[in-house]
């Protein structure tokens, strides 16, 4: 899997994005992604797998009080997006997603023909 945005403003001309910290975590039976998206409620969470790229977006919700303004705002964009090259390795057709707190949680599993199988040995 790799990370196909490094920049902030796509070539598309999209609006620009703030990039989701990201934990990638591989074993056996597959990956599972962790990105944090501080401030996005689950009905601004939008997640598209298409052939091998996977591309998560979401809008930050985050309103100031009434009468009050910011005097410094480290956070100034409105929106988190990353987008990922999917392995062949992977099964795109079986992700698997957890929102809570702030925090997805996404399952990968490996494609079946790259699941590790046991060979049977037979005695001639």
């Amino acid at each position: 899997m790799s990370d196909n945005n490094a920049v902030k403003k796509q070539a598309s001309g999209d609006e620009a994005a703030l990039l989701p910290p990201v934990d990638v975590i591989e074993d056996a039976s597959g990956i599972t992604l962790y990105a944090d998206l501080p401030g996005v409620p689950k009905d601004k969470l939008h997640l598209q797998v298409e052939a091998d790229t996977l591309t998560i977006e979401g809008e930050i919700d985050l309103e100031m009080p009434a009468g009050m303004e910011a005097s410094h705002a480290e956070v100034n964009l409105p929106r988190y997006r990353r987008v990922f090259t999917l392995s062949k390795e992977l099964d795109a057709n079986k992700v698997g997603a957890e929102f809570s707190q702030g925090v997805l949680k996404l399952t990968i599993p490996k494609a079946e023909h790259a699941q590790p199988r046991k060979v049977e040995v037979k005695i001639l």
